[in-house]
């Protein structure tokens, strides 16, 4: 993407809807004056009084013990430098994004017009009540230094510099694997650094703390070798000073024979001579942002032994701090710990080096088109999307608050802390990404029916720039070619083809022939056809019938049993699938939520049912995801009586008999799959009380189709879908007015499809 489509794009991205990335939304009910007189006046008075009685039921009556502040005074923002506190609140939103979406942690940015350090200490610390930690960042060097160690002397709940700190256990992690591929002690190992600012500092302290030997650092910064007589050095930097050496001693005298190289400054001021230089098995961490201080292609070029990290995920071993950040702060909030200690810092590190040696889920491997990612010099770091990281770091950093004396609460039943760890983990998008990862290794030929239209294209546009698809457009090409100069829209040398065209005259009457084969002892005439093939949605029916196309995207203009229809006709059913259904994919706070059937079947019967699930188990399997099964119904085990409540029971009954192997239990109402204390408690005996449903089957077309469509609105949750499952052939049709993002979402689903 070039930088102008970027810069549009990303200003089109913050402003659309609700200006910004994050909002404030009820979590208790405020339908009625008795909901609002506990939220408010006169009921709110008793936690009040209980929190006056016990400051530390704070925690239990509020959302302190689930709630950070991410506090800047935009000094050091990203590489954009001292931008200022109001240019830096998109990045301190991201940041809070960042924290929801991988720790369900919410976080609230503020941003704070000082450079004053007594200041910015000041308000920070009257803060102290409403928040259960704080995240410092972006703050530049030397004030940073001496903000966090007054905050962590001051306040009596976590702070930590995430630019210092995050950045140092994620790279000490990787230093860890590093050593162990490579046979080194790390008592004994030459450490060379380029960079003495925050970030640089905290990794050299804590690569201290792990077992460097500080007398065989050697750090440089802008200025040169951190030397004994140099006079402009901020205090944190004198630790690392060094008399070994001549004041004008370089950086590639230093690396001669180093066996570790740590770069947090600027890019391009190693060379492939300095990395040649280095001892055996070298390690190369260089992590300036976005230009490394040695690219890639260039160490490895010339040293085929060399273990090497970055800051950047085109580039294997990513030092990402989102690796860290998310489920440090989680740990700590969930024990109320007072301070982010050394233990704490050291636990994680060891928790991140030890993940990155277990068995690497599908997901993962699939969100990052890998066959097999395995521990090795490419691997020493897990992946970002790793669901594990919040189960393994958040309660490693929990257990050592525990064990250091700084924890306010214990936790005693792990097992159960991990559950409602798991339960968390649906807030980020992964699916969706291992999909999207999973398309572009095999991009397919996708034929637009809406080709005309201005949404359709912009999800084209995308879909060109992810490489996740080859499209091919129906409709007139000089309407379209006008639609894409008008909105500058991106899109070239894609296919356009205009069935009502001269041009296409000869395909026409071909496709023609061939609906005319399939339809003639149905009351088709050839006439007919000829007049059928002229609508777009029977002419790209046939371009995928024929192998000119390889999947279908419709419906955005028209109704859903018009636009079947032709699919129908032209591709038909697989063979030994009675019904065809749809699904709809939804990206719940509880992780996918797979819907079935919500387009077509209007009343099946239990047997048709078992039909329905079988083929949605398959379909969620296909997207390397566990189908947990749950037949919704308005009475849970016979609790009620009535036609539909007996199929739904009939139905499971025959599956359980049918496919032993699937986990499936029901008939049950609607709340119980994600109400697991509730289902543990009452029904035990439930196979879905351990881990609740991510697949649902509904009694009919009415209870899914409004269940779907209340969800989507009210919840303004991600979607993909519909899926058609059941065809011979991948043909898919979107819901009228579907969003750009979601007719993408569909164009990857259906090349995964294949």
């Amino acid at each position: 993407m070039n930088s102008q489509k970027l810069k549009e794009d990303a200003l089109w991205y913050h402003a659309k809807g609700r200006p910004g990335k994050i909002e404030v939304k009820p979590t208790k009910e405020t339908s009625n004056q008795r909901d609002l007189s506990l939220a408010y006046s006169p009921g709110v008075a008793e936690p009040c009084l209980e929190i006056v009685a016990a400051e530390e039921k704070v925690y239990d009556y509020t959302t302190k013990g689930n709630l950070v502040a991410v506090i800047t005074n935009g000094t050091a923002v990203l590489g954009l430098g001292d931008i200022g506190p109001a240019a830096s609140k998109p990045v301190m939103e991201g940041k809070c994004l960042l924290f929801k979406i991988y720790a369900d942690i919410d976080a609230f940015d503020i941003e704070l017009d000082t450079k004053n350090i007594d200041d910015f200490v000041k308000t920070v610390k009257i803060l102290q009540p409403t928040f259960g930690a704080i995240n410092l960042e972006d703050i530049a060097a030397p004030a940073c230094f001496e903000i966090e160690e007054r905050l962590r002397k001051e306040l009596s709940i976590p702070v930590m510099h995430d630019d210092q700190h995050g950045t140092a256990i994620c790279s000490a992690a990787a230093l860890l694997n590093a050593l162990d591929l490579s046979g080194k002690d790390i008592s004994k190992i030459r450490l060379v650094v380029n960079g003495a600012g925050a970030a640089a500092i905290a990794c050299i302290d804590l690569y201290v703390a792990l077992g460097v030997d500080k007398s065989n650092i050697t750090v440089f910064d802008k200025d040169g070798l951190l030397h004994t007589s140099r006079a402009n050095l901020v205090p944190n930097q004198y630790k690392y000073v060094t008399d070994k050496f001549a004041e004008d001693w370089k950086l590639a005298d230093a690396l001669v024979g180093a066996d570790v190289f740590l770069g947090l400054s600027v890019g391009n001021v190693v060379s492939q001579d300095m990395v040649k230089s280095m001892a055996a098995d070298c390690i190369v961490f260089a992590m300036a942002n976005p230009n490394p201080e040695i690219t890639y292609e260039d160490a490895v070029a010339v040293r085929p032994d060399i273990i090497m990290a970055t800051g950047r995920s085109d580039y294997p071993n990513q030092v990402n701090n989102v690796l860290g950040f998310p489920y440090i702060f989680r740990g700590a909030l969930d024990v109320r710990a007072t301070t982010i200690n050394e233990a704490m810092k050291l636990a994680a590190v060891k928790a991140l080096a030890a993940l990155a040696k277990k068995t690497v889920p599908e997901s993962v491997n699939m969100t990052y088109g890998e066959t097999n990612l395995i521990f090795g010099r490419k691997y020493i770091l897990p992946k970002p999307t790793d669901p594990r990281l919040l189960t393994t770091v958040a309660p490693a950093v929990a257990l050592a608050a525990m064990e250091s004396g700084v924890a306010r609460t214990s936790i005693t039943d792990w097992d159960d802390y991990d559950m409602k760890l798991t339960s968390r983990i649906g807030l980020d998008n992964s699916l969706i990404r291992g999909i999207i990862n999973q398309a572009k290794q095999k991009p397919k030929r996708v034929v637009f029916t809406d080709g005309e239209n201005l949404t359709v294209l912009r999800a084209v546009q995308e879909v060109l720039e992810q490489g996740i698809a080859i499209p091919i457009l129906l409709g007139n090409a000089i309407i379209i070619n006008r639609i894409i100069s008008e909105h500058k829209l991106t899109i070239d040398r894609v296919t356009i083809i205009d069935p009502r065209s001269a041009r296409q005259e000869k395909n026409i009457n071909a496709y023609a022939e061939i609906l005319y084969e399939k339809r003639k002892r149905k009351g088709m005439t050839l006439s007919d056809a000829k007049g059928l093939m002229l609508h777009r949605n029977y002419y790209g029916a046939v371009m995928v019938e024929l192998g000119k196309a390889d999947v279908l995207i419709s419906g955005l203009t028209r109704n859903y049993p018009q636009t079947l229809r032709p699919a129908l006709q032209v591709i038909g059913r697989q063979a030994g699938i009675n019904k065809i259904l749809g699904m709809y994919i939804l990206m719940s706070r509880f992780g996918p939520i797979f819907l079935a059937d919500t387009t077509v079947n209007i009343n099946p019967t239990a047997q048709e049912l078992v039909e329905i699930a079988e083929m949605t188990a398959r379909e969620v399997k296909k997207l390397n995801v566990e189908p947990r099964i749950a037949f919704l119904s308005y009475s849970t085990f016979g609790s009620a009586e009535g036609e539909d409540a007996v199929k739904m029971a009939e139905a499971v009954r025959i599956l359980h008999e049918k496919r032993p192997d699937l986990i499936v239990d029901g008939e049950m109402q609607a709340h119980l799959p994600f109400n697991l204390n509730l289902l543990k408690e009452s029904y035990p005996f439930s196979p879905l009380g351990k881990t609740g449903a991510n697949t649902l089957i509904f009694p009919n077309l009415s209870s899914s189709n409004i269940a779907y469509n209340l969800l989507k609105e009210i919840a303004q949750i991600d979607k993909i879908g519909p899926v058609l499952m059941g065809m011979k052939k991948p043909i898919h049709v979107l819901q009228l007015g579907s969003t750009v993002r979601e007719i993408f979402n569909m164009v990857a689903v259906a090349v995964v499809d294949m």
